[in-house]
């Protein structure tokens, strides 16, 4: 079976314009994504999945140059560019990863792929139904049969969170969360505001530019706790009701 991680990302973003492309350490935002997908040892493929808009050839520029494929489509159905995705490099499964999450950990993308590989039923697997995870290291994967399922049926903001449209119904769809002790939900190192960026830069500062991993960084941020304080006032934005 062929799973493919793919990276949605644009260089838009209403509270801190450019971000994926913002420098952190010795590589941007989004570099840091792109390798710890191709980290990740049972990720056959990464995939970038951009939009058509001109502001996002910088997007393709670093992608591409970090060796990731790319793909371009809607700037709002994001949806769709995992479909286009999977369509110019097929896979069976895809692992949704954001931009904005520079802080993951290849083994827990590992962690995911492999529960789906051993259930194979399964129609999607993540950290995010029960959230035990720091914001910023959730992993999603979903079927390409079940995204084309959602595609059929999701409308408004289903197309925009690509995979709602899947765990918000459990009777249409098989469904499994994965639970990590212990629990640090209440740790936030993804970047979506100027406080974030900070935050990152700070983690950053004290323990280098190496692949992140779970317990490293729970461990750091509690030896650190200032980092946390930088940004802990920022409201993570909720799936939007519809």
């Amino acid at each position: 079976m062929r799973v493919n991680a793919v990276i949605q990302a644009r260089a838009g973003s209403s509270r801190l314009p450019g971000k994926v492309l913002e420098p952190l350490g010795g590589l941007s935002v989004l570099e840091w994504v792109i390798r710890a997908a191709r980290a990740a040892a049972l990720v056959d493929d990464v995939v970038v999945a951009t939009t058509v808009e001109p502001v996002d050839d910088a997007v393709v520029r670093v992608a591409e140059a970090a060796g990731a494929h790319v793909v371009r489509g809607s700037e709002d159905d994001v949806l769709s560019r995992y479909l286009l995705a999977v369509e110019k490099h097929p896979c069976d499964a895809v692992v949704r990863l954001t931009s904005d999450c520079p802080m993951l950990d290849p083994g827990v993308i590992d962690l995911v792929v492999s529960t789906w590989l051993g259930a194979q039923h399964l129609d999607y697997v993540s950290s995010v139904l029960v959230r035990t995870l720091p914001h910023g290291m959730d992993v999603e994967l979903a079927t390409v049969e079940a995204l084309r399922r959602a595609d059929a049926v999701a409308t408004g903001h289903h197309r925009a969170h690509v995979t709602s449209a899947i765990y918000t119904h459990p009777d249409d769809f098989d469904v499994v969360g994965l639970v990590f002790a212990p629990p640090a939900a209440d740790l936030r190192i993804t970047l979506d505001t100027p406080e974030d960026l900070e935050a990152l830069r700070a983690l950053v500062a004290v323990r280098g530019d190496a692949i992140a991993r779970r317990s490293e960084i729970i461990r750091v941020m509690a030896e650190h706790p200032h980092i946390a304080q930088l940004n802990g006032q920022v409201v993570q934005k909720p799936l939007e009701a519809g």
